[in-house]
């Protein structure tokens, strides 16, 4: 019975320290010149990526999309196309 008390709040902890959740959608095929990386709906709006983070365990080369993930993140400082584009620190799979 402790043992299942313990692992439910470690588990409620983990879920927590990610601010938002979000679906993958698959590569940005679009040919313009503020296309590429990766294209991810958060609250309804779809944003850009070019890369994870380097501790994140998803291989986006050979996945099915869409995928369901928590993640952090930011919105890129980048002046250059970067209305939509955003920074991932930390992200994970939900299943």
């Amino acid at each position: 019975m402790i043992f299942m008390v313990f692992v439910m709040v470690c588990c409620q902890k983990d879920q927590m320290k990610y601010q938002s959740e979000g679906i993958i959608l698959g590569p940005d095929l679009r040919m313009c010149a503020c296309c590429g990386g990766w294209l991810i709906t958060i609250d309804t709006i779809t944003y850009r990526f070019n890369s994870l983070p380097d501790k994140a365990n998803i291989d986006l080369q050979n996945v099915a999309f869409p995928i369901k993930v928590s993640l952090n993140w930011t919105l890129s400082d980048k002046p250059v196309c970067s209305d939509k584009l955003i920074e991932i620190q930390e992200i994970v799979i939900v299943l």
